[in-house]
């Protein structure tokens, strides 16, 4: 059995050396394209930092209309922390029965976005997302989306008690808007 041995000529060797350069200076080219400059993570950070109240433990009634039929109450707990250094605000709701049964649970970033000037809003549930704009007047925040025929649009602002108040309503086609969801939290120690 005679065994093969790969022989480089210096022509190939050449090839290959300029070959991995270009492919390293398109890579370092492409991480520097995406990374954003030192003043742009400044103004992300400042205008994330415009959501501050969020950040905390709330708790509290959430009362849930499905469509015909008595509503549903439960108790709602919202867990909002900042991640990668102030850049992003994670949020966790979980709605739970009298039985302490799970029954909502959402997971939702808001990232702010120098370049347009907006908040990306970004929800997670129950093996579906949603993405879209989030505006956020003083104390509060409001986005929307369509789901066919529907628009729905989802309000928050604190109270003057300093409280998470939150309503949900949906309009379908020219109906008049339906109010699905109304909390109101309190931040916990």
């Amino acid at each position: 059995m005679k065994t093969v041995i790969p022989i480089f000529t210096s022509k190939s060797f050449i090839y290959l050396s300029l070959l991995a350069t270009a492919f390293v200076a398109l890579f370092g080219l492409s991480l520097g394209a995406q990374q954003p400059s030192p003043n742009s993570i400044d103004v992300q950070r400042e205008a994330m930092s415009k959501l501050s109240f969020l950040a905390g433990h709330w708790s509290g009634p959430v009362t849930v209309v499905f469509g015909p039929g008595e509503p549903v109450h439960l108790t709602q707990t919202e867990d909002v922390a900042y991640k990668l250094d102030g850049l992003v605000l994670l949020i966790e709701g979980k709605g739970s029965g009298t039985d302490g049964k799970v029954q909502f649970n959402a997971l939702a970033t808001i990232a702010y976005d120098d370049a347009s000037h907006t908040y990306h809003f970004r929800a997670y549930n129950g093996g579906h997302y949603v993405d879209t704009d989030l505006s956020a007047p003083a104390n509060g925040f409001s986005w929307s989306y369509a789901a066919g025929p529907a628009h729905i649009v989802n309000t928050m602002h604190l109270t003057d008690k300093g409280e998470w108040s939150e309503v949900t309503e949906v309009t379908v086609g020219n109906n008049p808007p339906h109010r699905s969801v109304e909390m109101l939290l309190q931040h916990q120690p």
